[in-house]
């Protein structure tokens, strides 16, 4: 991208995806035709369907010095989305930063249970439990804009970045939020119909083994789930107990094969009911239980 000759190159929106999509998957990128296009979509400021109809513009040299930045980040393995500042999570967009993590496509499955436990609830009173962006409680509320969600955070970054996404949602101001250790700053009592977190659960040992884009770009605590990947769970279902109104349920997305003992630990709190949900890969991703 970029070479001259006595002949200046033309390299239009075809020729500079074809050559960024070659360069990318020798980085070693997964969806290297998608970065590519995100990337580029980004660089000049249009949606993707604009990028396939003038597959043959060619670009300018201001736009392809501009493009050639934001390809080199993404060939350092840094994640398209700390690139350009969003990502698309329940059809909406939303912003994210190096202080949170990137959200997930699996964790959508914690959204339509949360969606699916409400729908037979009135006045329902919702809690997440570590929010990060925001993007769980923001696509809760895009569908369901007459539950009342809380959400907190230990991290100052996370939180200023989940208010950000609370305001632009399609249901502004869709949550209060505020800051607390899991449910420290929460008093004692019958407050909540349901629960729900997404919070870290890789065991420490293996997080210098995931992939790059993971282990040198997103946030370690969010990550970080002690030896086994439970250490916050471990805390976190007693707490929960204390702030559920009875038949109240919890909800959390957990980590490969850690259902039977997160199972366990909830059947010693006194939780029952317990139901799990599985990924695409047939992986269970989410355990649901009744107090």
């Amino acid at each position: 991208m970029g070479a001259t000759s006595n002949k200046k190159i033309i390299w239009t929106v075809r020729d500079i995806l074809k050559w960024t999509s070659e360069y990318l998957r020798r980085k070693g990128c997964d969806s290297p035709r998608l970065d590519a296009e995100l990337l580029l979509t980004h660089a000049l400021g249009v949606d993707r369907l604009r990028l396939f109809l003038d597959f043959d513009r060619p670009l300018s040299d201001k736009e392809r010095e501009k493009y050639r930045e934001l390809v080199k980040r993404r060939a350092s393995r840094e994640p398209v989305a700390l690139i350009t500042g969003k990502k698309e999570f329940w059809s909406l967009e939303i912003m994210v930063n190096p202080g949170v993590l990137i959200p997930r496509p699996e964790t959508e499955i914690l959204v339509q249970v949360v969606l699916d436990q409400c729908k037979t609830l009135t006045n329902c009173s919702v809690l997440e439990i570590g929010c990060g962006s925001g993007a769980v409680f923001c696509a809760i509320a895009s569908d369901r804009s007459d539950i009342d969600l809380y959400a907190c955070d230990i991290s100052l970054c996370a939180l200023s970045c989940a208010s950000i996404n609370a305001s632009i949602n399609p249901n502004p101001n869709c949550a209060h939020i505020f800051a607390s250790d899991l449910l420290e700053s929460v008093r004692s009592g019958p407050i909540f119909d349901i629960i729900f977190s997404n919070p870290p659960y890789v065991p420490s040992s293996i997080i210098d083994s995931l992939e790059p884009e993971i282990r040198q770009f997103e946030p370690y605590c969010a990550l970080n789930g002690g030896d086994d990947g439970l250490a916050t769970i471990r805390r976190l279902i007693p707490q929960s107990r204390n702030c559920l109104k009875p038949n109240g349920n919890l909800l959390l997305e957990i980590g490969d094969e850690q259902s039977d003992e997160v199972e366990r630990l909830l059947k010693l709190n006194d939780f029952s009911e317990i139901r799990a949900y599985p990924d695409l890969s047939g992986k269970i991703r989410v355990l649901k239980a009744v107090l």
